[in-house]
């Protein structure tokens, strides 16, 4: 691991910090707007949602939303940019979507899940990623579903432990590979180290592997591409850079493991303006700001003359710890370049600008 040069190294720079009365589970930049999202539970047990806009080195709070259930996770990924509704996934296993302007009735909802929906992704709108718009949630009593809002109360696909296979708590779903209107996948990680990639267009389990410890958070560093790389990070402060380029018959994808910290890294997430940068968020209350470096080259022959990977590099731009608790969301803006949100259990969402971003 390389440090960057010093005088050209970003900084991350605590921009505004505002206190909050609850527990914030997930934040959410609002896109084309300057507007944020906080999510979580209040302390009577009802979940609260919170809009807020930033001004300057200010942020407004413009409406606080309150639901039976706590929310534990949300995305914008499969609505249009017209609408910007929000999906959400709550501590009861309901996903809804709401419209953030009349927000008293969901204009879509479904029990999706036996137990609390831990981890929630969207791909097909925004503008992001070929085909359906569609939600995939993963789940505590070890489900993987994908849904589609246009219809009505079946999911698309469901991945589930096969029979006498013990279930596992799934703690995080992304998508990946929407290209073009057949491809897509889902990755899902676990909470005894399983990393699953399931093909959504042969609706079968394509690759898995385990790193050995609970998955925290696993990310694309693109959704809308041929599948590149994906960080997975995990319990014990190691994260792994998968190189998805090629897959090896047998040894599957070639990866990069790194040490970030001692704690847990609660999150990744990829600058959206250079899919080779993304930040971590660890239990120690800690950013880590990342790059990867792709190796000369990035394939080469076995023995018996099978393609498989060859991983890179990950070297660290900078960290910085913002807070005594861990830092247990975090989002990118997906306008603005360098502008990041992340939310703490000290009951703190901040404001983030990260700076000379265009220099690496």
């Amino acid at each position: 691991m390389s440090a960057a040069v010093g005088a050209e190294r970003p900084q991350v720079v605590s921009h505004v910090q505002q206190a909050l009365s609850y527990t914030v589970f997930d934040c959410k930049w609002v896109p084309r707007s300057a507007r944020l999202l906080c999510l979580g539970s209040a302390a009577r047990g009802t979940g609260l949602v919170q809009l807020y806009e930033l001004h300057g080195a200010r942020l407004e709070l413009l409406r606080e939303i309150e639901k039976p259930k706590p929310i534990k996770c949300g995305t914008f990924g499969a609505t249009s940019l017209q609408q910007r509704y929000l999906a959400t996934g709550d501590f009861d296993g309901n996903l809804n979507i709401w419209n953030l302007e009349a927000p008293e009735i969901p204009v879509y909802s479904v029990k999706g899940h036996k137990e609390i929906i831990n981890s929630i992704d969207g791909v097909g709108g925004l503008g992001i990623g070929e085909g359906a718009p569609e939600i995939v949630t993963g789940s505590r009593d070890g489900t993987v579903k994908v849904w589609d809002p246009r219809q009505n109360d079946t999911p698309v696909a469901n991945m589930e432990p096969v029979q006498g296979e013990s279930k596992r708590d799934c703690w995080t779903v992304a998508f990946g590979n929407a290209y073009n209107q057949e491809e897509r996948v889902v990755c899902a990680g676990y909470d005894n180290g399983d990393i699953k990639l399931f093909d959504l267009k042969t609706m079968s389990l394509r690759w898995e592997t385990n790193i050995k410890n609970g998955v925290c958070s696993v990310e694309f560093d693109r959704k809308d591409i041929n599948m590149n790389k994906l960080v997975a990070t995990s319990l014990e402060g190691k994260f792994h850079v998968f190189d998805m380029r090629t897959q090896h018959p047998t040894k599957g994808f070639a990866s990069v493991s790194e040490k970030a910290q001692k704690s847990t890294i609660w999150q990744v997430r990829h600058l959206p303006q250079n899919r080779d940068i993304f930040m971590t968020s660890g239990g120690s209350g800690s950013l880590h700001l990342w790059k990867y470096e792709y190796p000369a080259q990035r394939s080469k022959k076995d023995s018996e003359g099978s393609e498989m990977g060859v991983a890179g590099s990950v070297s660290l731009l900078q960290n910085v710890t913002l807070s005594t608790q861990p830092i247990s969301c975090l989002d990118w803006s997906p306008d603005k370049k360098g502008l990041c949100v992340c939310g703490a259990f000290d009951q703190t969402v901040r404001v983030l600008i990260v700076t000379k971003l265009n220099k690496i």
